[in-house]
């Protein structure tokens, strides 16, 4: 699908199809449409990222909020988007020796308790021994540091979301 195509999408496909670039969030992309025409792929994405950074914290911390815990019972018992089983299979989430899933269950517990929304990090750039140190140094950081870096990483996993559905070698389809 190249930009002429995304642009001449109606409202009801563009979120159908782009409604989950950032987890369960399609409220986002079907206020983003109405910024078209997008110049780029890499417009769309800047137009996202800026619908999120000009949030309220309480919206950027919803957006957090939306993503499910990595290695967590949604994965367990198939309750994942698609994109979600995807990236966490990739990361090794689903084939944890039992030691590390009670230790990733333990983390995602102290995270949650600590800053009030689940621990997020582009998991289709780590595998599970990045994810499990991440996780682990990130549950140190301060609420409003450790906010900041899960937007960037939500907006890493867009921008890695977008450019599967967006196939510049495959004009105009999905």
């Amino acid at each position: 699908m190249d930009i002429a195509a995304i642009n001449a999408l109606t409202y009801e496909d563009f979120v159908n199809i782009f409604g989950n670039v950032v987890e369960k969030c399609p409220l986002i992309t079907a206020a983003v449409w109405s910024r078209r025409p997008f110049l780029s792929l890499k417009a769309l994405e800047a137009a996202i990222g800026e619908f999120i950074e000009d949030l309220p914290e309480s919206g950027k911390e919803g957006i957090l909020r939306c993503h499910p815990d990595l290695a967590g019972r949604d994965l367990q018992s198939g309750a994942l988007t698609r994109e979600s089983q995807e990236e966490q299979a990739g990361a090794g989430m689903a084939a944890l020796t039992s030691a590390e899933a009670q230790r990733m269950t333990r983390l995602n517990e102290e995270y949650k308790k600590r800053f009030g929304f689940p621990f997020v990090i582009c998991a289709r750039l780590s595998d599970k021994a990045d994810v499990l140190q991440q996780l682990s140094a990130r549950c140190r950081n301060e609420r409003e540091a450790e906010r900041a870096r899960g937007i960037e990483e939500v907006k890493k996993i867009c921008g890695l979301r977008l450019r599967r559905i967006v196939r510049p070698d495959s004009p105009n389809r999905l």
